[in-house]
């Protein structure tokens, strides 16, 4: 009882900390009268991997600041999918969105006149790594995405005791097709998210970077999974192959990068022409590297921000996704409140768990 009531006692002082300075971090975001002519802009945002078991993400050492400030748990991801349809806000595919046309013998990017009800507003979400890093299942996450024996999606985890467990309800592509499946009007043809993948440690949590042991067999298994992602309306990105800082890569490197990505990603999950940038962190538009990626095939390129913003070129879009974890939840109030109120969304219990894992070992970088 003395353990519960010190936790109560720090988790109130951390919410006065916390959302009374709501005012001191607003942006106002960008707020353009929609019109025929002049249609809403598409919201893009994102999350990581969900925090299946917080007693394994929340345990106070260093790895755990990262899971607290990047990731959302299981109870945080529904509360915000409410709040989305709640908000009228309807799942789009990027290329419902736009399309290329040549104007006066020039490509260049325009807005697909596509049909919402009246009232509802286009949004796109994109899941950054869900490649089930090795150090991500050590703090919480599920192992990978696998089919049941109905064929459908699920993920594969092992809960606090050893056991392995098969689930619907513990990562985002079972609830979202879950949700959707309850309220089919929060989809616009059946459009769900978009997968952003590296390939350094697999895809989708098989291993099938070419220096595993068991490549081969995991590329099977990896292949069945896409293909049906593909049948229910998933889609996919590049995330590059490393997660390196893109500004800090020559262009002999990043062309090293993306040609290990076509390599053993991109023979998993097809092509591609959606690249999401590690960091959040993009190239200028007169970047050689930048030119480069656009060569192989990339026309949307995606950076990270607090507000919806998009840019549409002569043969490329850019535009910023707005990150949803527990930064946005817990010091970003207001700046997200045309989607949700983090107050009413933020999982204290899951967040301050009395029943921590405590564990010895250094935490992963």
């Amino acid at each position: 009882m003395h353990r519960k009531k010190l936790r109560n006692i720090f988790v109130l002082v951390l919410c006065i900390v916390l959302f009374g300075v709501d005012s001191a971090n607003s942006v106002k975001a960008v707020d353009a009268a929609p019109t025929a002519h002049n249609p809403p802009l598409v919201e893009h945002i994102f999350f990581h991997p969900l925090i299946a078991y917080p007693q394994r993400a929340f345990i106070g050492d260093r790895q755990s600041r990262e899971m607290f400030d990047w990731f959302v748990t299981v109870p945080e991801f529904k509360r915000i999918l409410q709040s989305l349809y709640d908000h009228q806000y309807v799942l789009v595919h990027l290329e419902d969105v736009y399309e290329f046309k040549t104007v006066n013998g020039k490509k260049r990017a325009v807005r697909r006149n596509f049909p919402l009800p009246e009232g509802k507003k286009p949004l796109v979400i994109s899941i950054d790594d869900p490649n089930y890093y090795t150090y991500m299942r050590k703090y919480g996450t599920v192992d990978k995405l696998r089919l049941n024996h109905e064929g459908t999606i699920v993920s594969e985890s092992h809960d606090l005791k050893g056991n392995v467990v098969l689930s619907k309800d513990l990562d985002i592509v079972p609830i979202l097709d879950r949700f959707v499946e309850q309220q089919p009007d929060f989809s616009y043809q059946g459009a769900k998210g978009t997968l952003a993948l590296t390939g350094f440690e697999g895809i989708l949590g098989w291993r099938t970077q070419s220096t595993s042991p068991t490549w081969s067999r995991e590329r099977v298994e990896a292949r069945k999974v896409v293909k049906r992602l593909k049948e229910t309306g998933w889609r996919f990105a590049s995330h590059s192959y490393g997660h390196r800082h893109h500004l800090k890569m020559d262009l002999d490197r990043l062309k090293r990068d993306e040609r290990k990505w076509k390599r053993e990603v991109s023979t998993l999950i097809g092509d591609t022409s959606i690249y999401i940038y590690p960091f959040g962190e993009g190239y200028k538009l007169d970047d050689e590297r930048l030119m480069w990626l656009e060569q192989q095939g990339y026309t949307v390129f995606s950076h990270v921000g607090n507000v919806t913003y998009e840019q549409r070129l002569e043969n490329k879009i850019v535009q910023d996704r707005r990150h949803i974890d527990g930064i946005t939840l817990s010091q970003q109030r207001d700046m997200f409140l045309d989607l949700f109120d983090g107050k009413e969304v933020i999982d204290v219990d899951g967040r301050f768990p009395i029943d921590a894992i405590r564990k010895t070992k250094k935490a992963c970088p």
